[in-house]
């Protein structure tokens, strides 16, 4: 029941992140059509069954505790990276990408750095291209800690796949709520959230 508690919070920790740019986008009245969704689900399902399966194919190689060691500090690392930069965003001048001066590589440095400035063409609706790149920012940080949970021994299909319906899942509840609010200080709060989570569940099974 904890194995399966610990696959709870790390599927949530890595999701989290979507709840936040749907609140954004539901606040600006930003559209994100249900093939935007798809392509975000599937870019994050399709990262983390990628990493996980190089991490299963480490594991062949290594002992179970060993693998589980370094699983945890996999976890770990990619919970205080995640909460550097967390600080770090509040700390930097944000580059808006709706600046002519601003090229192509900033844009996407930009959008890498605040997914939730992905409507690069400012149009008031994430179309596929814009999808393709919001999938693959929010799917980053999914990457490394899908390598730490295969050497966790989390099925790759599964995670992968309850992975990909939940950051479709925050994305979309994320707008419908982000409509009805008006402060998002909360929110400001709440990033916090997905590192602490994934130190914690990297610290519980080193133990």
């Amino acid at each position: 029941m904890l194995f399966y508690t610990g696959l709870f919070f790390l599927v949530i920790a890595v999701s989290l992140d979507g709840f936040g740019v749907g609140i954004a986008y539901g606040m600006r009245r930003i559209r994100v059509p249900l093939i935007a969704l798809f392509i975000i689900m599937l870019c994050s399902g399709v990262i983390v069954l990628t990493s996980m399966t190089i991490g299963s194919m480490i594991t062949s190689y290594i002992s179970a505790y060993t693998a589980k060691i370094i699983g945890g500090l996999i976890l770990v690392s990619i919970g205080i990276f995640c909460l550097w930069n967390v600080i770090r965003s509040k700390t930097d001048d944000t580059v808006h990408p709706s600046e002519n001066s601003v090229s192509q590589l900033n844009q996407f440095k930009s959008v890498l750095k605040e997914p939730q400035q992905a409507d690069l063409d400012q149009s008031g609706v994430i179309s596929i291209q814009e999808a393709i790149l919001l999938g693959f920012a929010l799917a980053l940080d999914a990457f490394g800690a899908g390598l730490g949970a295969a050497m966790l021994g989390y099925s790759p299909l599964l995670t992968a796949s309850l992975v990909a319906f939940m950051s479709g899942l925050m994305v979309f509840g994320g707008i419908h709520m982000g409509i009805f609010l008006s402060d998002s200080k909360w929110m400001k709060k709440m990033t916090l959230l997905p590192p602490f989570l994934l130190i914690a569940l990297g610290i519980y099974n080193m133990i």
